[in-house]
């Protein structure tokens, strides 16, 4: 009888393995149809989630769900175009895009009137009557202002943000005219002149410093 003993201990120790084994196909069986991606064999899938949308994020990273700003609908189609490409854009702080028409700036005092003087006729503050009415008194009719991520202005956040700018501009039918292009040179700040639209691509700290508007 004592030695039967040691093969009832090696018999029960091999059906308790291959219940186990059965147990751990049926669950690793039952997982895989749950999920359309393959378990690696290292893995235990009693330890795995019913679902990735269950789970929670890190205790670090703040659930702060961000919306987009909306381009207006009286912009014209070519800033609506450039609009979506800036969207699409990794480095941009997406909720903090601006696209607006430009607010015209404060009217300062009047000039006083005084004839040119010299032989050349210089100084002088009256140009005489115009045909024409100018209205806004500004350059630009809309303006866009897009602010790269915090701690990237210095990693080519903003020169890849221009060649976007540039790029849907001028893959517009008619292209928009541009200036050359210049590089940024460590800039925190650059301005794209198109026309009627003036697009500043700048990091966070030159806007709270230049852009201190309640508009923008």
């Amino acid at each position: 009888m004592q030695s039967l003993r040691p093969l009832s201990r090696l018999f029960r120790n091999s059906a308790c393995a291959r219940a186990r084994y059965f147990s751990l196909t049926a669950a690793t069986h039952q997982v895989q149809q749950q999920s359309t991606t393959p378990i690696p064999w290292f893995i235990d899938p009693q330890t795995l989630p019913q679902s990735l949308k269950e789970r929670s994020p890190p205790p670090h990273i703040p659930i702060t769900p961000k919306s987009v700003p909306t381009a207006p609908e009286d912009a014209p189609e070519v800033l609506k175009h450039l609009h979506a490409d800036l969207v699409k854009s990794p480095h941009l702080e997406l909720s903090e895009l601006v696209v607006s028409s430009a607010v015209a700036p404060a009217p300062g005092p009047a000039l006083p009137l005084r004839s040119p003087r010299g032989r050349r006729k210089r100084g002088g503050t009256y140009a005489g009557e115009s045909a024409y009415e100018i209205g806004g008194g500004g350059l630009w009719n809309w303006v866009v202002i897009a602010q790269v991520k915090e701690g990237t202005e210095n990693r080519g956040a903003i020169e890849s943000v221009i060649r976007l700018v540039r790029k849907s501009l001028l893959s517009r039918d008619p292209p928009v005219p541009l200036a050359p292009k210049r590089r940024a040179n460590g800039s925190e700040w650059v301005l794209i002149d198109a026309g009627d639209i003036a697009i500043h691509i700048l990091s966070k700290a030159a806007r709270e410093k230049y852009f201190n508007q309640s508009e923008w």
